[in-house]
């Protein structure tokens, strides 16, 4: 059965894009899926950050080629729809790519704030060999990710990255050795530290760096993040914390 399945535990939630017969393709019925299931994150409390991957052997063969040959703009926003709820997500967000990451799949990992990678990890962006123009803000999210001349080789020149390449080229965080038990076990891992601050913490510095990101200059930034620290300063969190902190600094030989 085609299904998006999400696991939470210790505040951190998996969500599983689950076809593999089909190698986990967006289907119009999976993307809706994917919107609730980020939705559904966003509204728990108890959620502070998101792993995102699919069920072996790919990790998304992007869109349904039958849904895809007969979308016009309604039908490809509603695919675009899934991984675009990706990328507006609040939360951390961590893709576990442990296979082919194609089209659309490539826009679901490029969604993603980091994506880790095991030796199975394939990014395709196979638009071009389909006779068919990049969607859903594909050529910018890779090129703000890999600059233009990767971008290019991949988008233009059909270049597909595999594990140790997709590193290299800044297009993953690191490169995790095992299946994809222990490449999500990793991705749940890179994700503890958000998992244990606060859920509000997290946010607010996700939307900060979101912001800085498109300015040019420091000092706008400095303004940017002033508010949000002096607030955070403030929490009864960060006082035990640096309580903790000084007890445990005094308390050194």
């Amino acid at each position: 059965m085609a299904e998006v399945l999400l696991q939470r535990s210790d505040r951190v939630a998996v969500i599983t894009v689950h076809d593999p017969d089909r190698r986990n393709a967006l289907t119009f019925d999976l993307s809706d899926q994917l919107v609730a299931a980020v939705r559904t994150c966003e509204d728990d409390p108890d959620v502070h950050a998101v792993v995102v991957t699919g069920t072996p052997p790919a990790f998304c063969a992007g869109a349904d080629l039958t849904a895809l040959g007969e979308a016009r703009e309604e039908g490809l926003r509603r695919i675009y729809a899934g991984f675009l709820a990706v990328a507006g997500c609040t939360l951390p967000t961590v893709a576990a790519v442990g296979g082919a990451a194609v089209g659309a799949g490539l826009n679901l990992a490029l969604a993603c704030d980091v994506r880790l990678v095991n030796a199975h990890a394939k990014f395709d962006a196979r638009f071009l060999q389909l006779g068919i123009h990049p969607g859903g803000g594909m050529t910018w999210m890779l090129q703000r990710l890999v600059g233009p001349q990767t971008a290019t080789a991949m988008t233009l020149f059909g270049q597909v990255l595999g594990a140790d390449a997709a590193v290299s080229h800044g297009l993953a965080w690191s490169r995790v050795d095992g299946g994809h038990d222990e490449l999500v076990a990793a991705a749940v891992g890179l994700a503890r530290p958000s998992a244990e601050a606060s859920r509000e913490l997290v946010r607010t510095v996700k939307a900060s760096m979101r912001t800085t990101a498109n300015l040019d200059l420091h000092a706008h930034a400095v303004d940017v993040e002033l508010a949000p620290q002096v607030a955070s300063i403030a929490t009864p969190e960060f006082q035990a914390r640096l309580a903790a902190t000084k007890a445990r600094i005094s308390g050194r030989p």
